[in-house]
Order: C-alpha cells, then sequence, then structure tokens
C-alpha cells in the first residue's frame, strides 16, 4: 500500500507533462488493473520491479484469438515446464504441441519453438528491446512487437488489440470500418501514448475494454473517458467499431476413423508439418472437401467401421463437418502410425477437432485419464 501511494505521488508531480486522457486512464488503471499471472502491478513496479520480457511474449502470443480466462492456465503450465527463454528452447517441438493442445491456432505453437530457438541462439536468450528488433523474430507481428516493448521494456509503443480497438473508434467515434480503420485508430492513439509508463498505458486500455467498455452494454458511466467520447456523447457507443458484415463460411466435409484396440488405445497419426494444424496428432481421416459423401471406404486399412456420428468444428475460414466412423483393430500400428493407450491419449497433441471425434466415437477416451 506504501509503495503505491508512492507511486501516486511520485505520479502527481509527473502527470501534468502526460496528455490529459492518459492521465486520467493511468489513475484509473492504478485502482482498477487487473491481476494477471504474466503482469507486473503498479506497485510491484513503484518497487522496481520489471516484467519479463519471456512471460510478455508468452502471454501475448497465447492471447492471440483467445480469451483470458482461456489462457490462464496454459500459461501457468507452460512456465512452470519452461520457466524462461533457454527452457522452452531446450524443449521439443513435439513437447510443446502436446502442451498447446486445445489453445488452438496451432502455428503459434510452433512459432514460439522457432522463436525461442532464435532469441536463445542469436541473442544469448535475452529478447531484443526495441520494437524493429522484435519484429525480427519468428512468428512476432506488429502487435505483438509492440506490446512487448511497452510492457516490458517501457517504449512508447502504439499498442492495438481487440479492446483497444474499441475503445479508440468509441473514443475518437471512428466511423471508418475495420481492418481499415487501424489507421487512424494508430493515429489517434499516437497523440496519447505518455513517454512515461507506455506498458501501463496499454494494459489500462486494454482493461478498460474487458472491464468496461465491453461489445454490449459498457458501463460508461464509470469510464475514465467518459466526458469526452464521442460516440457517448451521441448516445450509440454500442455502434463502434464498425465492421464489414462477415462472408458467409464455407463448410468442408470429410471423415474421421477411429480405430480402437481391446485394451482401449487409440491409433493416432502425425499430420504433415506444413499446413493446417500441422505438426498435430489425428485420428486417419479422409480429404476434407466441399462436397460431402465420405465413408467407410475412404479409410487408410479396411476394419468393420461403424458410423458413430457426425461432429461439427469452426477453423477461422470454413466450417468442417465429418462424419465419424469406430472399428475394433488389432495387431501393430501401421508405419506411419501409433497406438495410445488410455492412459495417454490426454496427453497428445490433439487440436479440439481431433478430441471431438474422438469422444464422437469413444465417449469416456478422456475421462479415463482424469479419474
Amino acid at each position: 500500500m506504501v509503495a503505491v501511494l508512492r507511486r501516486m505521488t511520485l505520479l502527481s508531480t509527473d502527470l501534468p507533462t502526460l496528455p490529459p486522457k492518459a492521465e486520467r486512464l493511468l489513475a484509473w488503471y492504478d485502482r482498477h488493473h487487473r491481476v494477471l499471472p504474466w503482469r507486473i502491478s503498479p506497485a510491484e513496479a513503484a518497487r522496481g520491479v520489471r516484467a519479463d520480457p519471456y512471460r510478455i511474449w508468452l502471454s501475448e502470443v497465447m492471447l492471440q484469438q483467445t480469451t483470458v480466462e482461456a489462457v490462464k492456465k496454459y500459461f501457468l503450465a507452460f512456465t512452470e515446464r519452461w520457466p524462461d527463454v533457454l527452457a522452452m528452447a531446450a524443449a521439443s517441438e513435439d513437447d510443446i504441441l502436446r502442451a498447446w493442445a486445445g489453445l488452438g491456432y496451432y502455428s503459434r505453437a510452433r512459432n514460439l519453438k522457432k522463436c525461442a530457438d532464435t532469441v536463445a541462439q542469436q541473442f544469448g536468450g535475452q529478447f531484443p528491446d526495441t520494437e524493429e528488433g522484435l519484429r525480427a523474430l519468428p512468428g512476432v507481428g506488429a502487435y505483438t512487437a509492440a506490446a512487448i516493448a511497452a510492457i516490458a521494456f517501457n517504449r512508447p509503443a502504439v499498442v492495438i488489440d481487440g479492446n483497444i480497438e474499441r475503445v479508440v473508434t468509441r473514443l475518437y467515434r471512428i466511423d471508418t470500418p475495420l481492418p481499415q480503420a487501424k489507421s487512424e485508430i494508430r493515429t489517434e492513439l499516437a497523440k496519447i501514448v505518455p513517454a512515461d509508463r507506455p506498458g501501463d498505458f496499454a494494459q489500462a486500455l486494454m482493461d478498460l475494454g474487458s472491464s468496461i467498455c465491453t461489445p454490449r452494454r459498457p458501463t460508461c458511466i464509470l469510464c475514465p473517458f467518459k466526458d469526452d467520447c464521442q460516440a457517448l456523447a451521441l448516445d450509440e457507443p454500442e455502434r463502434f467499431p464498425v465492421k464489414k458484415p462477415k462472408a458467409e463460411r464455407p463448410v468442408r466435409h470429410g471423415a474421421a476413423f477411429v480405430a480402437v484396440r481391446a485394451d482401449g488405445a487409440i491409433l493416432l497419426r502425425k499430420r504433415p508439418d506444413k499446413g493446417l494444424l500441422g505438426g498435430m496428432a489425428e485420428v486417419p481421416c479422409s480429404a476434407w472437401q466441399a462436397s460431402g459423401g465420405f465413408g467407410p471406404d475412404e479409410a487408410p486399412f479396411q476394419a468393420d467401421w461403424k458410423p458413430s456420428g457426425t461432429i461439427t468444428h469452426i477453423f477461422t475460414h470454413f466450417a468442417l463437418m465429418l462424419d465419424v466412423y469406430r472399428a475394433p483393430f488389432e495387431g501393430p500400428a501401421p508405419s506411419d502410425m501409433w497406438w495410445s493407450a488410455p492412459s495417454e491419449v490426454a496427453g497428445e497433441a490433439l487440436p479440439t477437432v481431433m478430441k471431438k471425434a474422438i469422444e464422437a466415437a469413444v465417449p469416456d477416451a478422456f475421462r479415463q485419464q482424469a479419474r
């Protein structure tokens, strides 16, 4: 508490030099910041604690296209197993993919390994401390580089994620639809990013979008920007950000074949390293095509295949419908496959769509290990 008061006292002498909007936002953040496992609080910062670039990088990669609540358990599991970038560089890609299974967008996991290797081999385990240097790392795009630069290295970078887009388009009533509006958002945001505490400023905008400036029914009366918000002045904050209508998502069809041994083991294989779900584990599948009509003839080997229902999974650019078949199968696994025992299948690098297929054929496949 003393540290927070000291921090606020120091801020009181600095605030007149800050843009007024940044001043109000940082004061709000000091009181209402979220407690997250990768974050340094204002009180810790006042004691001189600095954010760990490795933890910021890992969390930001995990948070892409994923909610904070979904990420927390994965982040804690990863940092317990690989506490720093050198430990991750020493891990195998297969181990990282297994730990990532269920988090989605699996190219992120493969890029984790590539980036960790680069930081370990080319930078001695130390992340570059500039946006330009960070952008050169595998899998680190403009947003992630800006977030690491601001939060871990106190660089006055312009950080823009979905929450920040919503806050800024409402604050300045930006009518241009996303993603075209990004340049206008960047221009307006650059005017108010403070030289002091740019990392806290970015995280404050994220927290504001998460807790106050929500997509539906924002709590505008509690917002530190309520007197400045142009969308609120016109009583239409929920109209922003403006988005173009989404194109209809195409549907692809296929079949999944779940072979089960007498002891409950399931036959798996590895997907090609390149492409969708690259390097992940799967049950044997047919091709995924626009037309349906897949049956047992598409299986990689003959067996007594019986229908086990149809599952649907939504990818970013298409929806997938898989007809699932189950068959008893004995003997050694084909050369490009392996048997996964009931106690091991939950630990395989199975994407969610494959877990759905297995559960359709073997309803208790993942509950066995949970017990």
